[in-house]
């Protein structure tokens, strides 16, 4: 994982003194040239630091004006009890469910969370929200399924605790950072084959942004295509939200060609299930349409919609499962806490292809 410092030329002080900027335990760290566990350790009167570096630690502190608060006690006392969620989005629902599994799994164990929310992707502010959130828990938990959160997870200080709900990686792991995922190439290569079963001569997909260079889930739609020998479409969207769905599906619906479509999350299905609509192509009379992630609201879409079941709530589980293991000095590096595999669900929204008579 790589750290990210101070960009400006200014020193932490000079910084400090420019508007009123907040001064953090890294701040100090960087003033005193010592890390940032080493500023905690004089914060709490540990006696394995040499007197020269307390000295000069000290000195940084008064300088800067730092006032040491609960974050500096928790990077020297892991069994404090609190971590972070850094998240770019507590609405949409992967985001919040993971978010919710987090949660549950970390009240159980008597922590208490808290949410760092990032409002832009960047770098300056990534990275004053994550410093932010490392200062005020003992440990963090990021969801980096987009690039927003990606770019937090590469902020996190060294050393940090720390884990992640990530994209399904498209290769091998580049370092032992601890991170959860549910591998959903499959899942995507089932509902892609469910919808060519139903005799569709191809499938269309609606998909979201990758953190990767290769998705998996597109990598499993374009897998059972290529294997059915069925023509593959290029895949449309460019968002996560029933707005993009709906540009994506206006866009399709003026192709006769499209009967089948495969949408990345249920939110893209809603709004490609209003552009058929209003482009007086019934759904699944002459479209057929898939979600995935069985939001609780898909079910009572019109028609319910056929989606494939992706449970965010026990990837957030796995998340603080991996997170503790971390506190508790037990961690395994990237070993993964079982998640349940995706599952299609049969609803409404997609039937039997009848192709069109030739005139």
């Amino acid at each position: 994982m790589s750290v990210t410092g101070h960009t400006s030329a200014d020193t932490p002080a000079d910084q400090a003194a420019k508007g009123g900027k907040s001064v953090s335990i890294r701040d100090v760290a960087a003033a005193a040239g010592v890390s940032y566990q080493t500023v905690s350790r004089v914060i709490n009167g540990n006696a394995s630091v040499k007197e020269a570096t307390r000295e000069r630690v000290q000195e940084a502190i008064r300088a800067l004006g730092f006032r040491p608060n609960a974050a500096a006690r928790a990077l020297a006392n892991r069994d404090t009890r609190s971590l972070t969620v850094v998240t770019s989005n507590t609405t949409l629902y992967g985001y919040a469910a993971t978010l919710q599994g987090v949660e549950e799994a970390a009240r159980a164990a008597g922590f208490t969370v808290g949410i760092s929310v990032l409002e832009s992707e960047a770098d300056e502010h990534v990275r004053a929200t994550v410093n932010r959130a490392a200062d005020s828990s003992s440990g963090l938990v990021v969801i980096a399924y987009d690039s927003a959160g990606v770019r937090a997870l590469d902020c996190v200080p060294d050393g940090h605790p720390v884990s992640a709900a990530v994209e399904a990686p498209a290769g091998p792991l580049s370092n032992s950072l601890p991170r959860a995922w549910i591998d959903d190439a499959e899942a995507a290569a089932e509902a892609t084959r469910y919808l060519l079963e139903l005799g569709h001569p191809t499938v269309h997909y609606v998909a979201l942004p990758s953190t990767t260079h290769a998705s998996r889930r597109t990598a499993g739609w374009r897998a059972a295509l290529e294997a059915a020998g069925a023509p593959v479409p290029e895949p449309v969207g460019a968002g996560w939200d029933a707005v993009a769905g709906y540009d994506a599906g206006r866009r399709l619906a003026q192709d006769p060609g499209v009967t089948a479509v495969l949408c990345g999350n249920d939110d893209l299905a809603l709004g490609v299930l209003r552009a058929m609509y209003e482009a007086g192509r019934p759904v699944p009379g002459q479209v057929s349409v898939v979600g995935f992630d069985n939001a609780p609201q898909s079910a009572f879409y019109t028609p319910a919609l056929t989606t494939v079941e992706m449970d965010f709530t026990d990837l957030g589980r796995a998340c603080f499962a991996l997170l503790h293991d971390v506190l508790a000095g037990t961690s395994t590096a990237a070993a993964l806490p079982p998640v349940p595999r995706p599952r299609l669900v049969v609803r409404e929204s997609a039937d039997v292809h009848h192709p069109a008579p030739t005139p």
